[in-house]
């Protein structure tokens, strides 16, 4: 039921060599990951050391230059092994790409060849204190004097913030012009005037450091600008479109693994001496399940696809395949836990790990009532 009919050998192979890591190498630090709160360094460096970081990376520059599906498929594997490493890696992916699709050819040579090679990590910084899920109105201000711009503003939820050797950072030029002013650049954390903030205490992935950005006349070059000035708004968008699939990948990543923790347990617990994978009550419950699982998994391989093929609108594909799987993995986590019974409540089984953990796709990247506001808008503005 895991493998897509559709995949070439290049993603087969990706996708086995991506399952080997994880289950061999990444899935037994994941429940001390949680426990204590400790960035994954560990994970990350077997994920470098294969080669998997560097995925999304054109050759040019050190990486493997596959696609969006081929990324979903190792994000699957790694979630399905430890979310908090499976956010990080996503996140390498959605502050590092706009580089890939907007950056000068200077930008690319100083910042793609250590992504690909996990020297340093990227983050995404977007959300502002009053711009969540309303992105056109953040305020964190750029003005350009000579040769630099000066960013004003407190950026909130960066994930891989206080790790990150530079970030895809957003911020206005002219709030008057609302989203049109948005204009991106890539921010380093040695620059004068960039300070860290609040450390997030999460209820899951907790080994994915969240933090809050303050900039207080942070000097950023000119030649860090992403794009031009107004730029911005577009740029986010078209990363957004990339990630929400890969958001989806890790929400199947995580129920696959609710539901093959479940499956496990209910051949094994007994009651009325027998199995209770016996009672067709939990049957049901178990194949409701699977068919949660494989059909996100089908649309998040099909928004990839789209991508992959060049398609010149994915919105609806991208919003459809991230809210399903992440209403999915919600649902598959919540079932786990009751199949485990009392058991399933306590951190003695991970299944109570992965229903903490799956609860946030449905937040991230877009609320999943913002992904429904696109579907709607994009059905019909095509009809």
């Amino acid at each position: 039921m895991r493998d897509s009919f559709w995949l070439s050998e290049e993603e087969r192979q990706t996708r086995d060599l991506a399952r080997e890591i994880a289950r061999e190498r990444i899935a037994p630090l994941a429940a001390r990951v949680d426990e204590t709160e400790e960035y994954p360094a560990e994970a990350l460096r077997h994920l470098a050391e294969s080669g998997l970081s560097g995925a999304w990376v054109p050759e040019a520059y050190g990486g493997a230059g596959l696609g969006a599906l081929a990324f979903c498929l190792i994000t699957e594997e790694v979630a399905w092994a430890c979310a908090a490493t499976a956010v990080i890696h996503l996140v390498q992916y959605a502050g590092g790409h706009p580089i890939v699709a907007h950056g000068t050819e200077a930008q690319k040579r100083r910042y793609l060849p250590r992504l690909a090679a996990g020297e340093v990590t990227a983050a995404f910084s977007l959300s502002e204190p009053g711009a969540g899920s309303d992105a056109g109105g953040l305020a964190t201000t750029a003005v350009r004097t000579g040769d630099r711009y000066l960013l004003n503003g407190t950026k909130l939820w960066v994930t891989n913030g206080s790790h990150a050797g530079v970030l895809t950072l957003f911020a206005t030029v002219d709030p008057s012009q609302g989203h049109r002013g948005i204009t991106a650049f890539l921010v380093e954390p040695g620059f004068r005037g960039f300070a860290l903030g609040k450390a997030e205490r999460k209820m899951g992935i907790r080994g994915s450091p969240t933090v809050a950005i303050h900039l207080a006349d942070c000097e950023v070059p000119v030649e860090n600008r992403l794009g031009e000035e107004g730029e911005g708004f577009r740029v986010a968008l078209s990363v957004l479109d990339r990630s929400r699939p890969a958001v989806g990948a890790e929400a199947v990543g995580i129920a696959q693994a609710a539901l093959d923790a479940a499956t496990g347990y209910a051949k094994e617990r007994r009651q009325f001496d027998r199995p209770i994978a016996d009672f067709q009550g939990v049957q049901f419950m178990l194949a409701d399940m699977a068919m949660q699982v494989h059909g996100a998994r089908l649309m998040v391989h099909h928004a990839a696809a789209l991508v992959d093929r060049g398609a010149s609108r994915t919105a609806l594909e991208a919003s459809m395949a991230k809210c399903f799987a992440s209403d999915a993995a919600m649902r598959v986590t919540t079932d786990a836990v009751q199949i485990f019974g009392g058991y399933g409540y306590t951190r003695e089984y991970p299944v109570e790990r992965f229903m903490r953990d799956a609860k946030v796709t449905q937040i991230y990247e877009g609320t999943n009532q913002i992904q429904r506001i696109v579907v709607a808008r994009e059905l019909l503005a095509g009809g």
